[in-house]
């Protein structure tokens, strides 16, 4: 029934690294339930201008690089004044992989660490706490915090500061749960393994205004890959 309110209609939500395949597919799915899209990209303005017009022009495009420590800051400021003044939910979804081997050079070795959770964690950590006081002072919102499989069952050798990264983010999320939810904030880890990108559907779900009782979980999507 086409005429039914759609479950995002009149809110609006930044997902940072939309341009890639799951960003790109979490834009579409809250287009589609009523949201207009902030569309976070760091290089790739066409892909983001060209996602704009899919969405049919729902939303904005905004730049911002997260590898930056004022990247945050000043993506979050950037997009809320596109938005009028008010975004209803964040979407941590920009995340590096970076393979260094444990017997790499120390200066290498450090430089990976720092970079992939400056992009992974430290930024989402930023934007997350810009948020959180846009939402108390307006009544309210949403975080959802991408994480990974490898959040939960740890990585591989030449991975690990992916799965490290990724597990100082589902922790941050459940912190944020126990103290915010009073404020009207809620806060969701989704942990994906490798998985199509359907699952923006749960993104968006998670989104609603009516799943506050989700706050503080970490969904795991990873199709029977990893159980918890």
């Amino acid at each position: 029934m086409s005429d039914l309110p759609r479950p995002l209609a009149g809110q609006t939500v930044l997902v940072t690294g939309a341009t890639g395949g799951i960003g790109a597919a979490i834009v579409e799915q809250v287009v589609a339930e009523g949201a207009k899209a902030l569309i976070h990209y760091s290089r790739d303005v066409q892909g983001a201008e060209q996602l704009l017009a899919r969405i049919g022009g729902n939303g904005w495009t905004v730049q911002g690089d997260l590898s930056e420590d004022c990247g945050p800051d000043k993506l979050w400021h950037a997009a809320l004044e596109l938005a009028g003044g008010r975004i209803h939910g964040l979407v941590n979804n920009a995340g590096i992989r970076t393979e260094i081997p444990l017997d790499a050079p120390s200066l290498q070795w450090r430089a990976a660490w720092r970079r992939e959770f400056q992009v992974n964690f430290f930024a989402a950590a930023d934007l997350c706490r810009e948020a959180v006081a846009h939402f108390r002072a307006q009544g309210g919102g949403r975080i959802i915090n991408m994480a990974s499989r490898a959040a939960q069952r740890g990585y591989a050798a030449d991975a690990l500061p992916y799965g490290s990264s990724k597990a100082a983010l589902v922790n941050l999320t459940k912190s944020l749960a126990r103290s915010v939810a009073a404020q009207g904030v809620v806060a969701v880890a989704i942990a994906p393994g490798w998985v199509r990108t359907d699952m923006a559907e749960l993104v968006a779900f998670a989104l609603r205004p009516s799943q506050v009782s989700l706050n503080g979980a970490t969904l795991d999507v990873n199709g029977g890959s990893y159980i918890r």
